[in-house]
């Protein structure tokens, strides 16, 4: 059940009792991190409670300075309420009130600290946060020759002022919930109002607010799974990115931006095929760079997905092949067959990607070396392999790391593991079959109501050409009609 739909503890006048729920709900006096530090304040108790680790010791040590001032001061408010004079010294940017034990105790674990007088009833919430976490950093996967070198972290308030730093529009929104009955952690939905589309950004957050579970550890992955209902689909129907630049311009976009709490990635909603094909460094050169760029980038990824499957159907059929292409394909008998020999060679590159994730960085490259000279060319000395199989093999490898989304390379490998073994078991046919399923497949997906393969499917010509070539930005002047944005015209 939601923590809003529980019966909510009012805080009680007496502060000792606010201790002894304190103790017996959440912790105090067990867990050591948490902690309590009572004053008193002309002759009124005042407790305040915070969490060691996530709050900013030196704010704390300022606040209690400028309360215990209040004892020793001499002047006419002395028959000025001592809650009302304690929340008026105060002097920190964001002080809220709140009246259940039930929200102090989650702004508590949120980093908050509370302040709580004795009979007033209420607590004041302070925030002082300050998270563990590095700071902004150009990230590892999303990397480019010029431009930006700072990217989002995992602390939600650093990654929000990115944004707005290169946003400063005052239609710039960032709507925050929190999600996960025990984690509760924050989400926030950002957009621009007047440019986003409100039907869309409605349909996120009321997929967001019915979250219910325990938490949220995987972050944004498993918000991913409930908002888009994506199943055994092996497709991404998000786009992540680490980079605020990337971020900023799908805003401008009319994208909606999901940031979750202790995640470097923010989830671009809605996206399509093409959405995960292109990439930062296109927009940092020429348009005419840029576009060979993308066509470079979107051969390799033609060649992770059909290059191997057709290689094979060549084998298999080598009388498709024209004279002047007979080379192609193993000129001597293999002791292995060749579709065992593909498999033991995706699952040796597979093995090898998973182990240099595991490895320290200063071995993965003696790892690489030892699997691509060693055991490749041992393989082929003993038999086991044609040197045409690790050729091929490696080519669409390069394409999948070629491709800009982690998740839509690992999608293609395993689609062409599927078009593989067709290919195999039917020749032409299979192949065919295959390659028709595929596109079949992708242009069934749906997120966010967004067709998966526009502009393609549906075909919308402008819209798929500026996919194609890279257009200088001033030519740019309308937003993508797929999203509806509120006003096209940028």
């Amino acid at each position: 059940m939601q923590a809003n739909q529980k019966e909510k503890t009012p805080i009680s006048s007496d502060i000792q009792a606010v201790k002894q729920y304190m103790e017996k709900n959440v912790g105090l006096g067990v867990s050591f991190d948490l902690g309590v530090r009572e004053i008193l304040i002309r002759d009124t108790m005042m407790q305040m409670y915070y969490v060691n680790g996530l709050c900013d010791t030196s704010f704390i040590i300022e606040i209690l300075e400028t309360l215990t001032d209040i004892n020793e001061q001499e002047d006419n408010a002395l028959d000025v309420p001592i809650y009302d004079l304690v929340k008026n010294r105060l002097v920190q940017q964001s002080v809220e009130v709140v009246q259940t034990m039930d929200e102090m105790v989650d702004q508590v674990l949120s980093g908050l600290i509370s302040i709580i007088v004795a009979g007033s009833g209420k607590a004041l919430i302070v925030d002082v946060r300050s998270y563990p976490g590095r700071q902004p950093q150009e990230p590892d996967t999303e990397r480019i020759t010029r431009g930006a070198r700072d990217g989002y972290v995992e602390n939600i308030i650093i990654n929000t002022a990115l944004t707005r730093r290169r946003i400063r529009d005052e239609r710039l929104r960032f709507e925050i919930m929190r999600v996960g009955e025990r984690s509760k952690t924050d989400i926030a939905i950002g957009y621009i109002d007047g440019v986003a589309n409100p039907k869309l950004v409605n349909i996120i957050r009321d997929e967001l607010k019915s979250i219910e579970i325990d938490g949220l550890t995987m972050a944004e992955k498993t918000v991913e799974e409930y908002l888009v209902n994506q199943g055994y689909n092996p497709y991404p129907m998000v786009r992540y990115t680490e980079r605020a630049d990337v971020g900023a311009n799908h805003l401008l976009e009319g994208h909606v931006l999901i940031y979750v709490d202790t995640s470097p990635s923010i989830m671009i909603t809605p996206t399509t095929f093409f959405h995960h094909v292109q990439h930062a460094e296109e927009y940092r050169q020429a348009a005419s760079v840029g576009t060979i760029l993308r066509w470079f980038r979107f051969l390799g990824i033609f060649a992770s997905l059909f290059i191997l499957p057709l290689w094979l159907l060549f084998v298999l059929e080598p009388h498709l092949l024209p004279e002047t292409m007979k080379f192609i394909g193993p000129q001597d008998d293999a002791h292995v067959h060749i579709l065992l020999q593909i498999a033991v060679a995706e699952v040796g590159i597979e093995l090898l990607r998973i182990a240099s994730i595991h490895t320290p960085a200063p071995l993965s490259s003696a790892m690489g070396l030892i699997a691509a000279v060693l055991i490749g060319q041992i393989a082929i000395d003993v038999g086991w392999m044609v040197p045409e199989v690790l050729l091929y093999v490696a080519i669409a490898s390069i394409g999948s790391f070629a491709t800009p989304s982690l998740e839509l390379g690992l999608a293609n490998k395993y689609m062409r593991y599927l078009i593989l073994i067709l290919t195999a078991l039917f020749h032409v046919p299979g192949y065919m079959i295959a390659n028709t399923f595929f596109v079949f497949f992708l242009t069934r997906l749906n997120t966010l109501s967004t067709p998966y393969l526009w502009p393609f499917i549906p075909f919308a010509p402008k819209a798929l050409s500026n996919i194609i070539i890279r257009r200088p930005v001033p030519g740019r002047h309308l937003r993508p009609r797929i999203l509806h944005p509120v006003d096209r015209t940028k």
